[in-house]
């Protein structure tokens, strides 16, 4: 398999398509033929990302680059930033709105699934600026 790079424009206020671009990889990773669980782990992973993009960075874009050893997601945004990061690691917390909680998300979940799911999560993010996402998956470990 040779390299395959995907791009994606999220919109930041469009609750009903979170989860597209989570989708289509799942399906290509699919068609590919790799691994059931490399196949969840990045699902999982992506989509959470995905989700928190939509909720609190106001949409932005992402990035997938899938080759033979790896894949690599990049979600990036120009939202309000993340103040403190290790707080927001924590399982349970969550900034999300209240209408946000009413439709089933804000569960504080997104991050600590996203680093259970990932073999390197990276989280650079500038309160004011926005923040950045990079999940690695690595598709050599049995």
């Amino acid at each position: 398999m040779s390299k395959i790079s995907k791009h994606f424009e999220i919109a930041g206020d469009k609750i009903d398509s979170m989860g597209e671009a989570s989708s289509e990889i799942k399906k290509l990773l699919k068609t590919l033929g790799l691994p059931a669980q490399a196949i969840k782990r990045t699902a999982v992973s992506m989509y959470e990302a995905e989700v928190n993009l939509v909720i609190h960075g106001g949409g932005g874009e992402g990035f997938v680059e899938i080759s033979p050893e790896t894949i690599l997601i990049r979600f990036e945004d120009k939202g309000p930033g993340i103040p403190d990061i290790d707080l927001a690691m924590q399982e349970g917390y969550s900034t999300a709105p209240d209408h946000i909680r009413e439709i089933g998300f804000g569960a504080g979940m997104g991050l600590p699934n996203i680093k259970k799911n990932s073999d390197e999560l990276t989280i650079n993010s500038v309160v004011g600026e926005g923040t950045t996402v990079t999940i690695k998956i690595d598709l050599t470990k049995g």
